[in-house]
This record gives C-alpha cells, sequence and structure tokens, in this order.
C-alpha cells in the first residue's frame, strides 16, 4: 500500500512537472539538486493527499528513504513536510532515520527543518538522546550534525537549555565554516529574544567570529533602535 502511494505521488508531481521552475530553483540550491519544478505551495497542494493518508508507525522508514532517493529535491521536501506531521509520534529508535536524512543529500533546506522539528521534537521527548546521541554528532566531523546540534533548540523558547546551548556554541565557535558560524548567530539571535542579558554577555565575554557576532546581535539592536 504504501508503495501505491509513492508511485501515486509521482505520477501526479510529473503531470505538474514545470521545466522553466526547475531551472530557477536548480541554480537557486547552486545546482546540486534536480528539481521537478514544483514550488513550496504547489508541492504542498499536490502532496496534500499523500501525506494525509500515509499511516505512520515503525515501518515508515523504507517509504521515507524512497523519497530520500529520488534525484528530485521535491520529494525530499516531502518527506521533510511528513515527518514534521508526525513529529510527535515519532519513537527514540527514529534518531537513526534522522540521522541518515542529515547525513545524506545534506543542504541546509532539509537540515534546518529536520533539526528544528525533527531532532528538537525528540530531544524534548527523549532527553537522554542529547547525551547518546548529541555529544557524538558534536565530536563529529560531519557540519550538518554539528549545524543541527547548534540550531536544534530554536524552536524551544522559554524552554531553551542556556547553558546546553553555549556549551554547544563554545565546542563549535573555532570551526572555519559558514554553515557553522550562520548556525551559532542564528540560534543566538532567536535565544536574545527570549533573555537578551545572556546573550549580550555571552557573545562579549566569548571570542567569536565577526559572522556569529554579527547575526546574534540583530534581534538585540533591532530592539534598540525600536525603543529611541
Amino acid at each position: 500500500m504504501k508503495k501505491q502511494h509513492l508511485l501515486s505521488l509521482q505520477t501526479i508531481f510529473e503531470n505538474n512537472r514545470n521545466e522553466e521552475n526547475a531551472i530557477q530553483m536548480e541554480k537557486y540550491m547552486r545546482n546540486q539538486f534536480f528539481f521537478l519544478g514544483l514550488k513550496a505551495q504547489k508541492r504542498k497542494e499536490l502532496s496534500k493527499e499523500f501525506i494525509r493518508e500515509l499511516k505512520f508507525d515503525q515501518n515508515i522508514e523504507p517509504i521515507i528513504k524512497a523519497l530520500w532517493e529520488r534525484p528530485e529535491r521535491e520529494y525530499q521536501y516531502v518527506a521533510v513536510d511528513y515527518l514534521v506531521r508526525n513529529k510527535k509520534h515519532m519513537q527514540k529508535e527514529q534518531m537513526e532515520l534522522t540521522e541518515y536524512l542529515i547525513t545524506t543529500k545534506s543542504w541546509w533546506d532539509t537540515v534546518d527543518a529536520i533539526a528544528s522539528h525533527l531532532v528538537g521534537t525528540l530531544y524534548q521527548l527523549y532527553p537522554n538522546l542529547i547525551k547518546e546521541r548529541g555529544e557524538e554528532w558534536l565530536r563529529s566531523d560531519n557540519i550538518w550534525l554539528k549545524r543541527t546540534m547548534i540550531i536544534f533548540q530554536l524552536k524551544y523558547k522559554e524552554k531553551t537549555d542556556e547553558g546546553l546551548l553555549f556549551f554547544i556554541i563554545q565546542q563549535t565557535k573555532h570551526i572555519d565554516e559558514f554553515f557553522i558560524q550562520k548556525a551559532i548567530g542564528w540560534s543566538l539571535r532567536e535565544y536574545s529574544k527570549i533573555n537578551p542579558q545572556a546573550v549580550l554577555h555571552f557573545i562579549q565575554c566569548q571570542e567569536l567570529s565577526n559572522l556569529a557576532k554579527s547575526e546574534g546581535l540583530k534581534q538585540i539592536k533591532a530592539n534598540k533602535a525600536a525603543q529611541r
């Protein structure tokens, strides 16, 4: 049945292929992936029934991986959309699948949603995973696993573990990689909406890159400007 779901989705997507859009989308993603040319709103409209009807259970991994193995990027987006919709039903064991998705066909467009929605939710549901898997990811040479650790708390707001966030940044701040430094700034900017004083103090006390500082201070500077 799940295989039939995928075949139906492929037929729908192929019938709506837009070559002009595809060229633009591939260029935006630095020609790393092929596209069908389905922009977000159209893709979600066409995949709505697929996502709604596909039952979430412990046997979901094969179809998620089948979506991931398709050459066109829209199928990976559908996989992420589906898992985000069902994130509260995910089990501890599915962290293995999540790691596969982060480290395969890796780029910010999928990794960031996986980090903030799936990993963030799994760590809330199963806090022990942070030590069991998170420490391993921080030690990894894979920049996308490290980026995930930096930004997985983006949606935690008041529930953000400040000590953990600052510790992770201290462990990664020396890495000369755009996606790491951007993630550090992003995570600090988001947390500054909750505790601007703590973020400002942290930035002042740490030797952060100019990019991380600039990104991290954006919200604080905007707030000050609005008060003038």
